[in-house]
């Protein structure tokens, strides 16, 4: 597509075009510029499925069916020389309001520079994506039918600056100084403070990220480790280790997630003890599994298994809040032999599981989710 868009601007740019009002024939883009198509990837990626779902227990009993569109973006990629490239992407089913932080849109999830210092060492500047690490976090999510809790309610993309280091070992190490946040706390979280609460001079985060790959690329990992700055002297610390093993048909992937958090950032623990008073050192450690096995050229097969668990007052007694578990059998269905578009069928249980001390203090129950859906996954290159 892109040599025959790249063939007809060329075509025009010495013909012109004949106009009857007068306009100057010259081409819409000069010939001098056309070739900078060749280096531009427009992409569109939807993901639209038709649920059927229920809750069920304590006070939910709930039955929806609906269409939705799960995930809706448009996203350019270029590179301008050798040295430099830029990414952008604007996701339509995400609030455009501009947050009052770092002054974009939550639907802007990428627009940064990449700027290649030297063949081993890059540079990002710009709203990214915080390289937090795991193979569950890897996936955009259109390819994510549900994440676990952590990455369900995390903040994915912020504003900052990164540098990335490629060894000749296949090693590369990554690090990022990112707002921890796109908006001001008080416009998060209004009056759901506690009162030694401040806003910090800067709210940031740190990161620091490794990539490693081993046995001709048959094992490789993504670990990283985060802290960042909440409010005035309390923040999160943030580590993950993620695992992937691929093998002619079959691919395994499993992360652990750790996440201790001075003020309670993912809202799970706050929205249970009280939803006035943000909770304060709060634990959520987590495990993800997935794999993956393909039957044929056009059918493949994915499991997924995750349990989170949420505790309360890390420092004192860590009382255990909830423990959610999650499983997620798909089948792809790829019926174009030159285009990534997946048909797909799951089944989404969830079943979230309240401690006794949740229940009796603050009068939280049990419930679980029962979902099927059936949709289609189409990464769209358009240039």
């Amino acid at each position: 597509m892109k040599s025959v868009l790249f063939a007809i601007l060329t075509f025009t740019s010495f013909w012109g075009f004949s106009q009857q009002d007068g306009s100057p024939d010259e081409p819409i883009i000069p010939v001098d510029k056309a070739g900078l198509l060749k280096n531009i990837d427009i992409t569109f990626d939807l993901r639209m499925d038709f649920q059927a779902y229920t809750f069920r227990g304590g006070d939910n009993y709930y039955n929806g069916l609906q269409f939705e569109n799960g995930f809706t973006a448009l996203g350019i990629a270029a590179k301008i020389n050798d040295k430099l490239k830029f990414k952008f992407r604007n996701r339509f089913n995400k609030s455009g309001d501009v947050q009052s932080l770092d002054r974009l849109g939550s639907n802007i999830e990428l627009a940064y520079i990449d700027v290649k210092l030297s063949n081993a060492l890059n540079m990002y500047l710009g709203k990214m994506t915080a390289l937090y690490g795991g193979y569950e976090y890897e996936f955009i999510a259109r390819d994510v039918l549900e994440y676990n809790d952590i990455y369900g309610n995390a903040l994915a993309f912020v504003t900052g600056a990164g540098l990335s280091y490629k060894t000749a070992e296949h090693n590369t190490f990554g690090i990022q100084v990112l707002n921890s946040r796109t908006a001001l706390y008080e416009d998060i979280y209004g009056d759901v403070v506690a009162e030694n609460i401040q806003e910090p001079d800067w709210p940031v985060t740190f990161v620091g990220n490794w990539r490693g790959s081993f046995f001709d690329g048959k094992l490789e990992t993504i670990y990283s480790l985060s802290h960042s700055t909440e409010v005035k002297d309390r923040g999160t610390t943030f580590f993950t280790l993620g695992h992937k093993y691929e093998n002619k048909n079959i691919t395994l992937m499993y992360d652990f997630h750790y996440s201790y958090e001075e003020i309670d950032t993912k809202g799970i623990v706050t929205r249970v003890i009280d939803n006035e008073i943000a909770a304060e050192n709060v634990t959520y450690i987590e495990n993800w599994f997935r794999g993956k096995y393909r039957f044929s050229p056009k059918i493949e097969g994915l499991l997924t298994l995750m349990t989170s668990s949420a505790r309360d007052n890390a420092q004192a007694d860590n009382k255990l809040i909830r423990t959610s578990y999650g499983v997620i059998p798909t089948v792809y269905y790829s019926p174009f032999k030159d285009l990534n578009v997946k048909f797909y069928f799951a089944y989404i249980g969830r079943y979230y599981d309240y401690s006794e001390y949740a229940i009796n203090s603050f009068g939280a129950s049990s419930f679980n989710k029962n979902e099927v859906r059936v949709g289609f996954i189409a990464p769209l290159l358009l240039l």
